[in-house]
């Protein structure tokens, strides 16, 4: 099978990477030249434009495309969905991963589908080091195409790591969600770590997210980051407790609203953030290094 990626940041080319390590037949095309010069390298052929990429199909005489989207959300997806559109024909498929509001997913799908063209929105999660090995995919389109290409999905995610969710715009719905349901673990492990930090015991926080990530009902992989990243810089004391919201969250909690679901938690953590862009606490250090540690996101370090 041939994919080509049309995005090849942090996301992007580890699935590219991911997928040409299983034998799928790799393209990619990015607007950085020192990006395609790291994908040629990985063995993934790379191509300067998206007109560029969309030829080498023509001379291949393929039938059918899978062009897999990793973009930031908005304006600059939209951008390329309205280049692809023309250049694309019947029965061809656009998978969409990034971080998108569902809302446009189900707008682009019917666009798309106007041109006989398949249109998948694909929330991605499990950070980098998903990408690169074992992601989490949450895949919302026509299920009949699905199945077709299911093995696709299946080869990137970790074992029971996928689901078909539905119609288009239900993937990046439970996208949206998830990364509402992180921000409260996040700021929830942030504000723990705070109160452990200032009582008067002289604790070993690298040890203290060993033992909670060892048996405990806290356990999990942000616990793991947090021992690793405690242990890289006790005390974070490098960082600022500066955190960005990202946009999901927003969503998830406007989106509550809409269907008037009580979210106080996620409605919170996304106050708090915006919040960390006035303060500097040690909560919001601890919640900049798990974004970190996960998703390679910039930190804000002291000078």
């Amino acid at each position: 099978m041939e994919v080509s990626f049309v995005g090849l940041g942090k996301m992007g080319m580890n699935l590219a990477i991911n997928l040409k390590e299983r034998g799928y037949d790799v393209k990619g095309t990015d607007l950085a030249e020192e990006t395609l010069n790291i994908a040629s390298y990985e063995g993934i052929k790379t191509f300067q434009t998206v007109e560029d990429l969309l030829s080498s199909y023509q001379e291949e005489k393929l039938k059918q495309k899978i062009i897999w989207l990793m973009l930031p959300a908005g304006a600059p997806t939209d951008r390329v969905l309205e280049q692809l559109l023309p250049l694309l024909a019947p029965k061809d498929i656009v998978i969409e991963g990034g971080n998108s509001n569902y809302q446009d997913s189900v707008r682009r799908a019917a666009i798309f589908e106007e041109r006989g063209i398949y249109y998948f929105d694909c929330g991605t999660s499990g950070g980098i080091s998903g990408a690169r090995n074992n992601a989490c995919l949450m895949i919302g389109g026509n299920k009949a195409i699905f199945l077709s290409i299911e093995q696709l999905f299946k080869d990137l995610a970790i074992e029971n790591g996928y689901l078909y969710a539905g119609p288009a715009g239900s993937g990046h719905f439970l996208k949206m969600i998830h990364n509402g349901i992180e921000y409260g673990m996040m700021q929830a492990i942030g504000e723990g770590f705070q109160l452990v930090e200032q009582s008067d015991y002289d604790f070993d926080l690298a040890e203290v997210a060993r033992v909670w990530n060892h048996g405990s009902v806290i356990r999990g992989w942000l616990m793991e980051i947090a021992e690793e990243q405690f242990r890289q810089s006790p005390e974070l004391a490098d960082y600022r407790g500066i955190v960005a919201a990202s946009g999901e969250a927003k969503w998830t909690v406007e989106t509550a609203l809409a269907m008037d679901v009580p979210v106080p938690v996620i409605a919170m953590s996304l106050f708090m953030r915006n919040l960390s862009q006035e303060e500097d606490s040690f909560s919001a250090k601890v919640v900049s290094a798990l974004r970190n540690g996960f998703g390679g996101h910039e930190v804000i370090k002291k000078e």
